[in-house]
């Protein structure tokens, strides 16, 4: 997203220019809206748990904005002849139960027939134009955060294979529905600049974007980035989703691996659904952001850096 500066009210402030899916409009000095919408296939086989798990991925890029969410639509791809709509309703309810966490409201939605199911809102949210967050914002010298930790599109790869044991895929859906409100309060009171949901194109394609439209280069350390539990072990077993191995062959444009091999390459590329948030803070500022970040149950780490560079990224 790129940040457009004017002086003048109702004007767009940010549009989806990188291939984002959000947009920000002013409506006066001290109101902006944003908009933002998206839908996921089933990635558990459980119907409410698949609601949650869409309903806080669809929400995701209003916080990844320093924004709060203020209403909804639900978007519906149903197969109505293999499908009971009970199950339908099962769905509904738990994107019911992310918008009463969330404190935003759900005011109706469209449903169409569809082969594959998909589920996911268009989501409304506010937040003040002078506390906009983009992927434009990372400056040289910061500290990279990671709210969440990696390896859903590997996990969720696994319990679509049956090879999963309850506690991982738990590990996952527990990631995947927790709401990132606390990440973007923590971005916001630690000063971020800039900041973005880590979604499906992985860390290496949102941090790789964050760099080329910061210009900046961001320097990750492989060995801090925390992992699901099971994560790892799943992906050495080659449990890879194509998503992963996708946006890796895009992000070789941007990605020096240092050292690391392709499966670490894989890793840092995983497809994420309703991942966390990446955001750039003062160095100053990381050990109070994290501290903050853990009192409320998030395993988020310190990932990296940036420096004056090129727009790439470069894993050591």
């Amino acid at each position: 997203m790129r940040h457009i500066r004017s002086e003048h009210p109702s004007e767009l402030l940010v549009g989806p220019e990188t291939g984002d899916d959000a947009a920000v409009w002013r409506l006066d000095d001290e109101r902006a809206l944003i908009s933002t919408a998206d839908f996921i296939t089933p990635v558990v086989d459980d119907a409410r748990t698949w609601g949650q798990v869409a309903a806080a991925n669809s929400v995701s890029d209003v916080y990844a904005m320093g924004g709060r969410p203020i209403f909804a639509l639900n978007l519906v791809g149903w197969n109505t002849e293999a499908l009971p709509t009970s199950l339908l309703s099962e769905v509904l309810a738990g994107g019911q139960d992310i918008a009463t966490a969330a404190g935003f409201v759900v005011v109706g939605g469209h449903t169409i027939d569809d082969p594959e199911p998909k589920y996911g809102m268009s989501v409304t949210g506010e937040v003040h134009p002078d506390h906009i967050l983009t992927n434009a914002g990372l400056l040289p010298g910061q500290d990279v955060i990671l709210t969440k930790p990696l390896g859903v599109g590997v996990i969720t790869t696994a319990i679509k294979a049956g090879v999963a044991s309850a506690e991982v895929a738990g590990s996952a859906v527990d990631s995947m529905t927790r709401l990132n409100d606390v990440g973007a309060r923590a971005a916001a009171e630690g000063g971020a600049t800039g900041c973005t949901d880590v979604t499906g194109f992985g860390l290496v394609g949102h941090l790789g974007r964050m760099a080329r439209e910061s210009s900046v280069t961001v320097t990750i350390e492989f060995d801090a980035i925390p992992f699901l539990h099971g994560a790892v072990d799943l992906a050495r077993e080659g449990i890879m989703p194509g998503g992963s191995r996708r946006n890796l062959a895009w992000g070789k444009t941007l990605l020096d691996p240092g050292s690391h091999d392709e499966l670490d390459q894989l890793l840092v590329a995983d497809a994420q659904t309703s991942g966390g948030l990446v955001f750039g803070v003062d160095p100053g500022e990381t050990a109070t952001v994290l501290a903050a970040l853990a009192t409320t149950g998030h395993d988020a780490a310190l990932i990296g850096s940036t420096s004056a560079g090129d727009g790439g990224l470069e894993l050591r």
